[in-house]
This record gives structure tokens, sequence and C-alpha cells, in this order.
């Protein structure tokens, strides 16, 4: 964009002023989709190392749902 203000005042710098924002738009879109991605992927990798573990149930569920993995898994992890 610094570059853009040392193009002669016209045609030619307003055009540029608008590519230059609208590109800085779409990074920052960018950035909130990647954002949105990492968290899906982080959720994700969660439910895979334990599958059926809700972060929301009850603490008992949780514990019959790891003896069921551990079981299930030979006790290693």
């Amino acid at each position: 964009m610094g570059e853009i203000s040392t193009l002669p005042p016209g045609l030619e710098r307003q055009q540029a002023r608008e590519a230059g924002r609208r590109n800085r738009q779409r990074h920052e879109r960018l950035k909130q989709t990647v954002s949105g991605l990492q968290e899906s992927l982080d959720y994700l990798r969660l439910e895979h190392q334990v599958p059926g573990l809700r972060p929301r149930s009850h603490p008992r569920e949780n514990g019959y749902l790891r003896k069921m993995l551990e079981e299930k898994s030979g006790g290693t992890e």
C-alpha cells in the first residue's frame, strides 16, 4: 500500500488502492477460514484420540467410556 501512494494521482492510483483494499479483505477472510479449519482439526484429533468421549458428558459416563477404551486397547495408551 505504501508503494501505491508513490503513483501519480489519477485513475491508476485509485485502481491500485481499490485492488489493495480487496486483497486485504480477502486476506482477512482467508485468515478466518484457516483459523476455523484449525479449530475443526483440533476437535477431530480429540475425537479420534478418545472416540465417544463428549466434553460435556457426565463424569460417571466419562469413567465408563475410559474403562471401555482401556479394555479395548489392552490398557496400553
